[in-house]
């Protein structure tokens, strides 16, 4: 791939081989959700994806979108829920520098949000999941997904569980998941709408008029150079810069050699090219961190770092004990549990059962565990002291995990080995209005050009909540389309 990402003057080019009104980049969930908006506002589409055929990272993911705010499925669930509650967590969860503007359009439309996927045949099925886990592993439709439940959220909103997953049986997520039952009909309603898709396209460059506005794509396509016209607007749509070895150097250095949840398509080319451009960025050292323990176990333990001190409460949304862990932790964690805690989660059913380690090390005695791991003398063992006095009551006041997990931890007692045992992905990139126009650095949006999904920077800052990337990439491409069909 040539590394010339320069605009490209429009009258320098020849021959248009493509053309539409709507020019999208990526055929993810931001470009599908785009093409559609852009197509009912009575544009012609046209799509570029790279790969040889729909769904992007959307397609190989879990599927679950981040939707509150009283949507059908939490009301046919009897979760009570509003626009106003959500916003808090939300602010709350995926800052600090979380974008308000962006977060309280996205909490005021998402019912109507919700209502536009069911309406073009996403379904959820009407069940609830209560359990902790990264998913959901059968097929029902609801679970938290961000921690809403826990401490300190639980304290700064009312709880409401705000994952939707799409409806799938015999799902495999990396293969065919949830996120293949989200793609499937939206690119439905797209080819019903006359979007046409060329594929195996990457895009290169951006071409501009001599105004500055954006009109066109270069691209290559087989080895071919090839020149797309859009007479009213182009769409970013071609995820994140996780598998771009340079930028994540650059910007998100605590992520080297440790890419995943996206696929090496992510390698930031959008983002590059709008910048050659002039284009703004925001929050480019912001990542999600996956975190390979299995919630069951870790709910029914205590994560201690380096030090032997406890860091966060085990029973959050494991991505937060991830960012936690990588980013305030030195990537140093061990989960420290008792022989029938460790039974019990092992009997439970989890949608992770692959993060279910053995323990490195098992002892009779906290003491002796201490010593084993090579901790400083008397850290563990003061961090269960004071763990298991207050659990005896139920309760956990030094970092607030919910009580039905809170057990004094007895003997035999273990420690998983969890030390690096972290990846993650990008979440910064392109800063955009909320109608998703791509900003210059001066302020200004730059005529022609919008981007949605993973090459912008959306409704998470530092924080994370399973969800949000489906859910922002598909309600800003939605406001991209519109947009850009405007012109």
């Amino acid at each position: 791939m040539s590394t010339d990402v320069h605009p490209l003057l429009a009258d320098r080019v020849i021959t248009w081989d493509h053309e539409a009104d709507v020019v999208v980049a990526g055929y993810g969930i931001a470009g599908v959700s785009a093409s559609i908006e852009a197509a009912r506002s009575g544009a012609e589409v046209l799509v570029l994806e790279r790969t040889g055929g729909w769904g992007g990272a959307a397609s190989l993911s879990g599927g679950i979108v981040y939707l509150g705010g009283g949507t059908g499925l939490q009301k046919a669930l009897g979760f009570d829920d509003s626009a106003e509650n959500m916003k808090a967590f939300m602010l709350a969860a995926l800052g600090p520098g979380a974008d308000e503007a962006k977060i309280s359009e996205y909490c005021d439309g998402s019912v109507e949000h919700y209502n536009w996927l069911v309406d073009n045949g996403v379904v959820f099925k009407e069940s609830f999941w209560g359990e902790p886990g990264w998913e959901i592993p059968g097929d029902d439709g609801l679970m938290f997904s961000g921690g809403e439940n826990s401490a300190p959220f639980n304290e700064i909103a009312t709880p409401a569980p705000r994952g939707h997953v799409p409806q799938m049986t015999d799902k495999r997520t990396g293969e065919k998941g949830g996120g293949f039952k989200l793609m499937e009909p939206l690119s439905k309603v797209a080819e019903e709408l006359g979007v046409r898709a060329e594929y195996d396209v990457r895009v290169q460059r951006l071409i501009i008029d001599g105004d500055g506005r954006v009109v066109g794509l270069a691209a290559k396509q087989y080895g071919k150079d090839v020149h797309v016209r859009a007479r009213r607007g182009v769409v970013l749509a071609t995820g994140s810069f996780a598998y771009n070895k340079d930028m994540v150097a650059t910007y998100a250095p605590q992520l080297n050699g440790r890419p995943a949840a996206a696929i090496e398509e992510h390698d930031g080319r959008a983002i590059r090219m709008a910048q050659a451009l002039g284009a703004d960025l925001a929050h480019m050292d912001a990542t999600e961190v996956a975190f390979f323990g299995d919630p069951q176990l870790m709910a029914r333990g205590i994560l201690v770092n380096a030090r032997g001190q406890r860091y966060v409460p085990e029973d959050t949304y494991p991505g937060r004990i991830g960012q936690q862990t990588l980013l305030k932790n030195d990537n140093q964690a061990y989960l420290i549990i008792d022989e029938s805690a460790y039974e019990e989660g092992c009997a439970t059913v989890s949608s992770t059962p692959y993060f279910r380690f053995q323990p490195k090390w098992v002892a009779e005695s906290v003491d002796e565990l201490e010593s084993d791991m090579g901790l400083p003398a008397g850290t563990l063992q003061s961090t269960v002291e004071v763990y298991n006095r207050h659990a005896a009551d139920g309760s956990d006041p030094v970092l607030g995990k919910k009580s039905e997990w809170v057990k004094p931890i007895g003997t035999p007692v273990a420690a998983l080995d969890l030390r690096n045992c972290t990846a993650g992905f990008t979440l910064g990139g392109l800063r955009t209005t909320v109608d998703s126009e791509v900003l210059h650095v001066s302020g200004e949006p730059i005529p022609g050009l919008y981007a949605a999904g993973r090459c912008t920077s959306g409704v998470c800052a530092w924080g994370y909540a399973s969800g949000t990337s489906l859910g922002d990439g598909s309600f800003f491409g939605r406001r991209a389309g519109i947009s850009a069909a405007k012109g």
